[in-house]
């Protein structure tokens, strides 16, 4: 199912894609990937750590392996048998826990279940096999803790979104139940770009640089030169073993020609589906929710979502608050 949201025409919605456009764009553009400066992106979560939690949720620190994750519940919840597990985004490059501490907290809060966040390998600790392999064992450690398998929802934004998809596909092969449903924040679904330097959104998104997607593809997959294996990309999975499917993305960005060729996949592949394109947001747009009254909305829509793969109910929980 194909849906289209209006809106964005607010204040704050246009002063976030002008801050973007004159911020975000230019830094993603020039910021080297190697070298010297690029060891400086860890300072992006680190400033990040000083963000005051929400009161109404409670925390666990996980130390796994290679891992490290933040269990986040609503403050007194009972114990549950659901769960999620959040992978964040950034390009495979940067962004951690602190970075998307807020959605973390906001899904907890508005599905009433656990989420658990991962800070996984990235470059340049890792490349996308370590990311997969890390993404891999915090599902198995939330199976370890109790937690249904086939109960846990995959959700991600943009490099995370990505993982959600690949752990989904790889779940069988590495001896996990399915997971109940997979939530995509604009995720980066093919690695090969050249669709999406020559759409339209290459010149309207003002957040992601259409042209550095190559370069990044390449150093997260490991490939120097040559051809990126299509596997690598979920677009390109045996997508009829996943389960139902959530996708958020906004109307000009370039990762929407990701989110609507997953689509046409899905549907092609018999697998229930549901691609919302939002109107005036920027990539991702749903990781603002303590900003932005579209956002807060996307997070609506999943936590509806998840209450309809998890429970066969699409009440929202009770538990929402803030």
């Amino acid at each position: 199912m194909h849906e289209y949201r209006p809106g964005g025409q607010g204040f704050r919605a246009r002063l976030i894609r002008v801050l973007c456009r004159v911020f975000v764009w230019p830094t993603m553009s020039w910021w080297p990937l190697r070298g010297p400066l690029s060891k400086l992106m860890p300072l992006v979560d680190l400033v990040l750590r000083a963000t005051p939690r929400l009161r109404a949720t409670e925390v666990e620190r996980v130390a796994g392996g290679h891992w490290r994750a933040e269990l986040v519940r609503p403050r007194g919840s009972a114990n549950a048998s659901a769960a999620l597990l959040y992978l964040h985004g950034g390009a495979f490059v940067f962004c951690g826990l602190a970075t998307h501490r807020r959605v973390v907290e906001r899904l907890a809060l508005r599905t009433g279940l656990p989420v658990l966040s991962v800070r996984y390998r990235h470059l340049p600790k890792g490349c996308l096999d370590e990311s997969l392999a890390d993404a891999t064992e915090a599902f198995r450690w939330l199976v370890g803790r109790g937690f249904d398998g086939g109960s846990i929802v995959c959700v991600g934004d943009s490099a995370g979104g990505h993982l959600a998809f690949a752990l989904a596909l790889a779940a069988e092969r590495a001896g996990l139940d399915r997971p109940a449903g997979v939530v995509g924040l604009s995720p980066w679904l093919d690695f090969d770009c050249q669709v999406k330097q020559a759409h339209p959104n290459s010149r309207t998104d003002v957040f992601i640089p259409a042209r550095r997607l190559s370069r990044v593809a390449r150093l997260c997959t490991a490939t120097p030169a040559g051809d990126i294996d299509p596997l690598r990309s979920p677009v390109n999975g045996n997508l009829a073993c996943l389960p139902p499917v959530l996708i958020q993305c906004a109307e000009d960005e370039v990762l929407r020609c990701d989110a609507e060729l997953m689509a046409e996949r899905l549907e092609a592949a018999g697998v229930t589906y549901r691609l919302q394109v939002w109107q005036g947001q920027v990539h991702a747009f749903p990781v603002l929710g303590h900003v932005l009254p579209e956002s807060r909305a996307a997070l609506d829509e999943i936590a509806g979502f998840v209450a309809e793969v998890v429970q066969g109910d699409r009440r929202l929980p009770t538990s929402t608050r803030e």
